[in-house]
C-alpha cells in the first residue's frame, strides 16, 4: 500500500469510530449557519442599507445576513477541521503512536501530506453540505460561476490551517499548554476577523487587526467566490497573501517533525 494511502485509510478509520470527530468536524458549523445565521438574518429583518453590495450587479444589489455569513461558516469549518485533526496529531505524539509510526516506510513529508490531505477532503465534504444547506434551504444566491475558486479556497485554507496548528502539535509537550495556546488563537482567529461581521463600519484599531488576521483573508476570498462581495484586486492581494501563509506554516510544520526523535 501506498503511503499516502495508508495515511488516508488511518485517518478514515479513526473518523469513522469517533461520533464526536464527525460532529465537529461535519455537523457543527451547520449549526452555526442555522442558528446564528437565520437569527441575525431575522433580527436585522432584511438587508441592511449600510452593509456590503454584490459587485457583479452594478453595486445596487445588498446581500442578507445568511448570504454574508455563508463564506464566514465555510472559512470556520476549514480552521476546525484543521485544528481538530492537529489535536488528534498531538494526541498520536502524546501516546507514542507517532513515534511508532516514524518507523514505518514512510517519509515524514508523506506523514504529514498524508494527514493534510483527508484534512482537505473533509472539508470539501463539510463545504458541500453547508452549500447544499445554504442554497436550498436558506435561499442563499450562491455564484455557480464562483465554485471553483470556492473550492480551491477550502482546500488551500484547509490545508494551510492544518500546516499552521501542526507546528504547535509537535513543538509543545505539554497537554494544558497546548490546548491554552490553541484555544487562544483559535478565539482570536474567530473573532478578529471578517466572519461575522463587515469591517468598514467597525473601529480603525480593530479593522488593522482583522486585517492582518490569515481568516479573512481566507474569508473574503470566499465571499467573493460565493457571492460577489469585495474588490478583485484586494481578493488577490488578500489570497496571496495566505498562499505564502500556507507555504511557510507547510515548511515550519515539516521542519518540525525532521526534528522529532
Amino acid at each position: 500500500m501506498h503511503p499516502l494511502t495508508a495515511m488516508l485509510h488511518r485517518e478514515l478509520k479513526i473518523r469513522t469510530t469517533n461520533a464526536i470527530y464527525v460532529f465537529w468536524d461535519v455537523f457543527f458549523p451547520l449549526g452555526y449557519l442555522l442558528v446564528f445565521g437565520v437569527g441575525m438574518n431575522e433580527a436585522l429583518g432584511g438587508p441592511p442599507s449600510s452593509g456590503p453590495l454584490r459587485q457583479g450587479f452594478g453595486g445596487q444589489d445588498p446581500v442578507s445576513y445568511n448570504d454574508f455569513f455563508l463564506a464566514g461558516v465555510l472559512g470556520m469549518a476549514s480552521l476546525g477541521v484543521a485544528a481538530n485533526s492537529s489535536w488528534g496529531f498531538f494526541m498520536d505524539r502524546d501516546n507514542g503512536i507517532f513515534y511508532e509510526m516514524l518507523t514505518y516506510p514512510m517519509s515524514r513529508a508523506q506523514y504529514l501530506a498524508g494527514k493534510v490531505l483527508f484534512n482537505v477532503g473533509l472539508a470539501l465534504l463539510q463545504a458541500a453540505l453547508t452549500l447544499a444547506l445554504a442554497i436550498f434551504w436558506l435561499g442563499v444566491d450562491v455564484s455557480w460561476s464562483g465554485m471553483p475558486l470556492t473550492l480551491f479556497a477550502i482546500a488551500a485554507g484547509t490545508a494551510g490551517w492544518f500546516a499552521f496548528y501542526a507546528i504547535f502539535s509537535l513543538r509543545i509537550r505539554r497537554n494544558d499548554a497546548y490546548n491554552t495556546v490553541t484555544s487562544i488563537f483559535y478565539f482570536v482567529f474567530l473573532f478578529a476577523s471578517s466572519i461575522f461581521y463587515p469591517l468598514e463600519p467597525l473601529p480603525t484599531w480593530f479593522r488593522v487587526a482583522a486585517f492582518a488576521n490569515p481568516i479573512t483573508w481566507q474569508v473574503d476570498v470566499l465571499r467573493y467566490a460565493t457571492i460577489g462581495v469585495g474588490n478583485a484586486q484586494t481578493i488577490a492581494v488578500e489570497g496571496a497573501a495566505f498562499a505564502v501563509f500556507g507555504m511557510v506554516s507547510f515548511w515550519l510544520a515539516v521542519t518540525s517533525l525532521k526534528q522529532q526523535e
